[in-house]
């Protein structure tokens, strides 16, 4: 048996987060980030242009260069290929052999670990089995852990409860992870949110709203990013194809509105290309 075939879902808005039991703050002289498994052959799963796992990667990414400005140590998780039994264990009866394609086990191209960063092997679902990162951590004098990746009801949650165990306060950021489905993906996070860590957001880490892109003032302030348009000189009611927005730019946004539910597609935003078009068709459609 081995891990299925995974969709995208829309990854949790800052509203759906469940309530914290704890009020830690994260201290960027205290913290480290884990960046957990996100190994091509986990990410494969997703299959090609997954806007989910698009989503998480950009996520981290910026993420990753927050801790990087902020002297915020980066460790990641890697599994090694072509484990014997005794070295998988049990993970052989529920998750079959496992890694075995040399070329599936790097981190993804887009989160490559650099020279400033600590790889370390991964034997467990808790990324502490096994292995010294606890050591590593105290070394740094780190005992709080960010913690983004996949699987979130798997590896992210044990290791965030692994380190609770430990002391170490894990910080699960919730629009970072990716998972089997969403409702596993709130599974883990209503858990960790009661019972051993803290659930944050990408916006509460970096200390930024997240745009609205359904409203016309927070769709507009996008699109004048991406097209060469002055402010105001731009009209809402003409054609957003003859102000230069492409289809890549396009299907981004369809992408980001999939992350709320909201679902379009580049066929029916092309018969009607105006801004002022767009958002009327995004209000109808948070309301079905």
């Amino acid at each position: 048996m081995s891990i299925p075939k995974l969709n995208h879902y829309p990854l949790p808005r800052d509203a759906e987060l469940p309530e914290n039991r704890v009020n830690w703050d994260i201290d960027p002289n205290r913290a480290a980030l884990l960046i957990h498994d996100v190994q091509h052959y986990f990410v494969g799963f997703y299959g090609d242009d997954n806007p989910l796992i698009d989503t998480m990667i950009q996520n981290i990414q910026a993420l990753k260069a927050h801790c990087y400005e902020h002297d915020i140590p980066v460790y990641y998780t890697a599994q090694p290929i072509k484990q014997g039994k005794h070295e998988r264990g049990l993970l052989s009866d529920m998750w079959g052999p496992g890694l075995q394609d040399p070329a599936q086990q790097p981190i993804v191209d887009a989160l490559a670990p650099t020279d400033k960063d600590v790889v370390l092997t991964k034997w467990r679902y808790s990324a502490f089995q096994k292995c010294d990162f606890e050591q590593q951590l105290r070394d740094k004098q780190r005992d709080q852990l960010l913690i983004v990746g996949i699987y979130g009801h798997i590896g992210v949650m044990t290791t965030a409860v692994d380190a609770f165990m430990r002391d170490i306060e894990p910080f699960v950021v919730a629009d970072a992870i990716a998972d089997f489905t969403k409702e596993e993906h709130m599974m883990a996070l209503n858990f960790v949110a009661q019972r051993c860590g803290k659930v944050v957001s990408m916006s509460e880490i970096l200390g930024t709203q997240t745009q609205d892109l359904t409203s016309l003032e927070g769709l507009k302030a996008h699109i004048l990013t991406l097209i060469d348009c002055e402010e105001d000189e731009f009209d809402e009611h003409e054609s957003l194809i003859d102000y230069g927005l492409d289809s890549v730019q396009v299907m981004n946004l369809i992408s980001l509105w999939q992350q709320q539910g909201i679902e379009t597609n580049f066929i029916e935003l092309a018969q009607i290309p105006t801004l002022a078009a767009w958002v009327e068709l995004l209000e109808e459609r948070k309301e079905d």
